[in-house]
């Protein structure tokens, strides 16, 4: 059966003074009614019930998780001690999921991804299902057709059609511009979403043959899952597995390792895909007025332009003479900052921190 994983252990604070630490970004409400983590529960519902879903957390979440998330089982939110990267979060969840169905197919999804249309979403992933079923020691990733050339993901290299899909032929770092054009102008290259098919099994398998020390932690893990002993348990062992992604960990040594590993296998997205980095990107997401500002509860604006500003529904924001700016008003603190600087907030959330300001984080 096929099961959801949602990894939701993201702590940063690139949406700062929205996201803070105890509440970051994929519990945010940046679109709609609902928060990035329920929109990316709810897509996926029609082809996952919510008995099969789960989510990993860090500890510190669980409560905002639990109350975002009511009707998935408690015992299905999964506690990270602390953070270790995507590999051991996905880690953890196979450990849980092969204990209850050993024949478990996981639906891999970050949190925190804004998606449109969620039909064209099932769709895609039902083909990536479809290039699992035809495949079953394979990986299965979804890729998003390139639009521009980005510089801040890394990039896959199509081989072969095979179905639905394509063979990977490599994985290919976070490019310049100037090779990130060069990819787009090949048509072979798709963006890494982070978002993957496996057969628990097959995983399991993946960590024993390129993370040993990830597999020998889960493994004495494993007789612990649903006794009273896991919490103490999963605090031993989890912070002594090594912090790395999922894609160094596991698919690009299967990239490298080609068909003697099961294969990889790329299908394309036939939705709309946006990570949704930084307040930088919401034009994108929310579009703009005639004057070209992206706008979020009550504002006046005189000769204002190429502004993003948010504020709360019983606040006014009043711009005068702004260009290209973000303005982000909070109950207790408000952002004032260049558009086009987005490496500016990372520093600014580091000076914070050593005026001894980190409450506010």
């Amino acid at each position: 059966m096929l099961h959801l994983v949602i990894m939701a252990g993201g702590s940063g604070t690139r949406f700062w003074p929205e996201s803070r630490r105890s509440r970051p970004k994929q519990f945010l409400t940046l679109t709609g009614e609902q928060s990035l983590l329920q929109e990316a529960a709810r897509r996926c519902r029609p082809l996952v019930p919510a008995d099969r879903t789960w989510v990993v957390t860090g500890a510190g979440h669980a409560q905002e998780t639990r109350a975002q998330l009511p009707e998935v089982n408690p015992d299905h939110i999964l506690l990270e001690p602390c953070a270790r990267n995507t590999a051991p979060c996905l880690a953890l969840a196979a450990v849980a999921i092969a204990r209850q169905d050993p024949d478990a197919v996981l639906l891999v999804t970050p949190a925190d991804h804004l998606i449109r249309p969620e039909e064209e979403f099932r769709a895609t992933v039902s083909r990536a299902v479809a290039t699992l079923t035809a495949h079953p020691d394979s990986s299965v990733l979804i890729g998003i057709p390139p639009t521009h050339p980005a510089t801040g993901y890394g990039y896959i290299e199509r081989a072969a059609p095979e179905g639905a899909g394509f063979a990977v032929e490599r994985f290919r770092e976070k490019p310049s511009r100037a090779v990130a054009e060069e990819f787009l102008a090949t048509g072979r290259f798709f963006w890494n979403s982070g978002m993957f098919v496996w057969r628990v099994r097959r995983l399991l398998e993946l960590f024993a043959q390129f993370q040993p020390a990830i597999k020998a932690g889960i493994d004495r893990l494993s007789p612990a899952w649903a006794t009273p002993g896991w919490s103490d348990k999963l605090a031993e062992e989890f912070p002594r597995m090594p912090s790395i992604s999922v894609d160094y960990a596991l698919v690009e040594p299967q990239a490298q390792a080609g068909r003697a590993a099961g294969g990889l296998f790329v299908v394309p997205a036939s939705f709309q895909w946006d990570d949704v980095g930084s307040w930088q990107s919401l034009p994108a997401v929310l579009g703009r007025d005639e004057a070209g500002n992206t706008v979020t509860g009550p504002h006046c604006g005189l000769d204002t332009q190429g502004c993003v500003v948010r504020t709360t529904a019983d606040h006014l924001v009043a711009t005068i003479g702004l260009r290209d700016c973000v303005v982000v008003h909070t109950p207790d603190a408000t952002l004032v900052a260049p558009r086009d600087d987005e490496d500016a907030l990372r520093k600014l959330v580091a000076r914070l921190n050593e005026l001894g300001l980190g409450g506010w984080l």
